[in-house]
């Protein structure tokens, strides 16, 4: 978030101690794969859990998340040298720009510092707990061991207010990443940092770096929560805040396991919710397939800035600056150009990519590119635009000069726009091409009007799994069958989108399309799949893909 020379941290970062897009626009195609068997497939999850113990499908138990086959895993990978970090999450009053609000954040600032380590490094950070709530730390992208991926109720019992939770696990994978929050809809605040892990033998050649965050706000703005809008919507029906019902070996207590039921009835015996007043603002989308989000937010923010009070980011003509963008939106898919200038694709979601050149590109939730630009000499507007939404941020590039300048729509806004679809995947780092040993479908369900967001019609339970197995080439067909597009995100794995596409932990489902992804199960645990859309996945769209022992 902060502006860097290559290589070396400047700004606030925490200190180390010691140191898409669109691919569902269609219906695509098979993916490449060699002569092989049938894939099984799968549609049915596996039995719920005993309480107190590792869930179980027929005969076959899951790996459990503390269990020692995470813990193998996790010793191939080896440790690295030990990166010391600490964040804590408290109530505060946060400058966006436009006005002061009162949120909760990270060390008092939005977006929270940034952490960044070598891959191969052992991070050890402390989250402590200073809220009104339980809470949890999710490191989006990174594949890491399962124990630590800060899934409530899944992988470890929530944080209780007043209390901290050690993470340590070792960062393998180079990239762009981030941290959040798995509890609720407390993402929707200030809660969330970027996290980088740069590549020792970086084959890229660029002069500065910038990390840039977009966001989309609403807490403490005239009286609004991300909880009361959550309320507003639908009531989180099929929500996995389950408090302290945790056992934090991978299933649930009795008394999470009766509310994860009784959320499950609740939303199957709800009646139609009223119809709801329209947007104030434009929620329409063409490139999104219709309906752009759920939600109006005042403010759209880049790096925790306004646009009435942007950040401004310095360099000199000719200067090759790397950009990592982050959507860290809850309801928002932001479209990204740089005025006057062409960008590199190199990156998404953490993984390289043949480079394409683009004038802009489409974030949906979660969802990270890296791009090269070769700065020209004037001051330009880093747009970002709420696609559907009607409103903007942005953040300003000076090579010379501080007068304020009012900058018109970049033309590069409205020019070609690069989605997954038309990525290909850096060669090293490709799926080969294999015939799938298990097809598992996910059918994304739910209406607005009802609320009633679910995986193949079920609201989230956790004490459900779709099994698969360590070694397997698993296929999961993404199927939208409602009205509005979905960000869908794969914890602790890669996938890769078809025919030889990019390899990515998140990607959108327009309405009515589909899209078959296919991924290595080598990281056992059990992870989450789920639409990055907040109030869609804490209402039900989210399940739970396991490793059978």
């Amino acid at each position: 978030m902060h502006e860097k020379t290559r290589r070396a941290v400047l700004g606030t970062g925490i200190a180390a101690a010691g140191s898409g897009l669109l691919a569902a626009c269609g219906s695509p195609g098979p993916h490449p794969r060699a002569t092989g068997h049938s894939g099984m497939e799968s549609n049915t999850m596996g039995a719920p859990a005993r309480a107190g113990a590792p869930a179980e499908d027929g005969p076959a138990e899951y790996v459990s998340p503390h269990g020692p086959e995470v813990a193998a895993t996790e010793r191939r990978r080896g440790p690295g040298p030990v990166r010391t970090f600490r964040l804590t999450a408290t109530a505060t009053t946060l400058d966006i720009g436009a006005r002061k609000v009162a949120s909760w954040a990270y060390e008092d600032q939005v977006p929270g510092q940034e952490i960044r380590v070598t891959a191969g490094d052992t991070i050890a950070l402390t989250l402590a707990n200073n809220l009104p709530q339980p809470t949890t730390l999710h490191w989006h992208g990174i594949r890491l061991r399962n124990d630590m991926d800060g899934v409530p109720g899944v992988t470890q019992r929530p944080v209780r207010t007043g209390a901290a939770f050690d993470y340590r696990f070792t960062a393998y994978y180079p990239g762009t990443y981030w941290v959040h929050p798995h509890s609720g809809v407390q993402l929707d605040r200030g809660l969330y940092a970027p996290l980088i892990v740069e590549d020792p033998k970086e084959p890229l050649k660029y002069d500065k770096e910038w990390v840039v965050v977009l966001d989309d706000w609403l807490d403490g703005v005239g009286g609004r929560t991300p909880d009361m809008e959550l309320e507003r919507l639908g009531g989180g029906k099929g929500g996995h805040s389950m408090g302290d019902g945790s056992m934090g070996d991978g299933s649930m207590g009795d008394a999470g396991k009766r509310a994860a039921k009784g959320a499950a009835k609740r939303a199957a015996a709800r009646p139609a919710a009223p119809k709801k007043a329209a947007p104030a603002a434009p929620m329409e989308s063409e490139l999104l397939g219709g309906h752009a989000g759920d939600v109006t937010y005042p403010y759209y923010l880049v790096n925790g800035r306004s646009p009435e009070s942007p950040q401004v980011f310095r360099a000199k003509r000719g200067d090759r600056i790397r950009i990592r963008l982050i959507n860290a939106g809850g309801d928002t898919a932001f479209r990204v150009a740089l005025g006057g200038h062409r960008m590199t694709v190199t990156h998404t979601d953490g993984y390289p990519v043949v480079p394409a050149k683009t004038d802009a590109l489409l974030l949906g939730m979660g969802e990270r590119y890296d791009v090269l630009v070769t700065v020209k000499d004037g001051v330009f507007p880093l747009a970002v635009l709420a696609e559907g939404k009607g409103r903007s941020a942005m953040a300003v590039l000076r090579t010379r000069g501080k007068r304020p300048v009012k900058f018109p729509r970049p033309k590069e806004l409205d020019g070609e726009l690069l989605t997954a679809d038309r990525l290909k995947a850096a060669e090293d780092v490709r799926l080969t091409p294999k015939e799938p040993d298990r097809i598992i479908r996910m059918r994304l369900t739910g209406s607005m009007r009802r609320w009633d967001w679910a995986i193949n019609g079920r609201p989230y339970d956790p004490t459900q799994r779709y099994p698969v197995r360590a070694g397997e080439r698993v296929r999961i067909t993404f199927i939208n069958g409602t009205d509005m597009w979905h960000p869908m995100h794969l914890h602790g794995h890669t996938f890769g989108l078809p025919d030889g596409g990019p390899r990515k932990d998140t990607t959108i489902l327009r309405p009515h399309h589909k899209v078959n992804v296919d991924l290595d199960a080598d990281n056992p645990g059990l992870w989450m799949v789920h639409c990055h859309n907040v109030y869609h996945s804490e209402s039900g769209m989210m399940t739970i893909l396991g490793y059978q022992k």
